[in-house]
């Protein structure tokens, strides 16, 4: 794979390495950006990166609930124009409350979905049309709950993140508090019973030759990798997370101190690994001009 000037930015955006350093990290490994992240890592260049990369799309997320079922999903645009347009908000909130009132329980049979006769993929290519602007129903998540669950929904920044927590006991006002948290921190996992071993082993293997690197004793290098991976894991997972409006406590003691136990989360942020189109006007206008 080439290393692009693009590439090498991506990297740079990841893990805030300089841009030789990325370049020299890309070449090294072909061009591919994960292997790329773990190789600073490993040479003590660059941390675990915080966060995934994202190029934000336009348009807005949306949770509706209602009594034991709840729907989370994502309604995309071109621009952030549009997006905030009635016409948008108004499909947003109709699309949402249809899938809510099916069977419905992924994107693929909410696109099946009827709405004023016609299924929503086609009501989605006829906004397209209406609006001006490509839109998309990309993610659809529904959750269901037992009368003796709580749900906890938040909305943040008017869309732009969504969130959905359910508690087994307590109330809503702790879910809602969970979604907040889930909102802000942007958890990847429950607990640590959820992390599959390829990701602890993957992360086991580049503490390891981080510790190496940093010319730490081969005696005591385990230990030190056991101790970063337990605390990579506490970054991670949702229950073991600093609680965000009281850091002395997690997550997981927050609720249980409420008499309750988080079951399950779900988070959606607008474009969430969409490649969005850069725009070269400059280059567009010169080509025009010598054309």
């Amino acid at each position: 794979m080439a290393v692009t000037a693009q590439l090498v930015k991506k990297l740079r955006d990841k893990t805030g390495a300089g841009m030789l350093d990325c370049k020299k990290a890309l070449v090294e490994t072909g061009g591919d950006l994960d292997q790329a992240v773990d190789y600073l890592r490993e040479k003590g260049i660059a941390k675990a990166a915080k966060k995934a990369d994202r190029i934000a799309a336009e348009g807005l997320c949306n949770v509706l609930v209602e009594g034991n079922k709840a729907v989370l999903y994502e309604l995309n645009s071109e621009t952030d124009f549009v997006a905030k347009n009635n016409e948008f908000l108004t499909l947003l909130d109709r699309v949402g409350k249809a899938i809510l009132a099916s069977d419905a329980t992924d994107l693929v049979s909410a696109l099946k979905v009827e709405l004023d006769g016609k299924p929503l993929a086609d009501v989605v290519v006829d906004a397209t049309a209406k609006i001006g602007e490509k839109i998309t129903l990309r993610r659809v998540n529904v959750v269901e709950k037992t009368d003796a669950m709580v749900f906890g929904a938040y909305s943040h920044m008017g869309g732009r993140i969504v969130s959905l927590s359910v508690i087994d006991g307590g109330n809503e006002t702790i879910a809602k508090d969970v979604s907040m948290h889930v909102a802000a921190n942007n958890p990847r996992y429950l607990d640590q019973s959820q992390v599959n071993e390829d990701v602890l082993s993957h992360e086991r293997e580049v503490l390891r030759n981080e510790a190496l690197n940093e010319g730490k004793p081969e005696k005591i290098v385990d230990k030190m990798v056991e101790g970063r991976l337990n605390k990579f894991l506490k970054e991670i997972c949702l229950v073991d997370q600093p609680f965000v409006k009281d850091a002395d406590v997690t997550v997981g003691k927050y609720v249980a101190n409420a008499g309750a136990k988080v079951v399950s989360f779900v988070r959606l942020e607008v474009g969430e690994g969409i490649e969005k189109r850069q725009e070269d006007f400059a280059s567009e206008v010169k080509s025009q001009m010598q054309g």
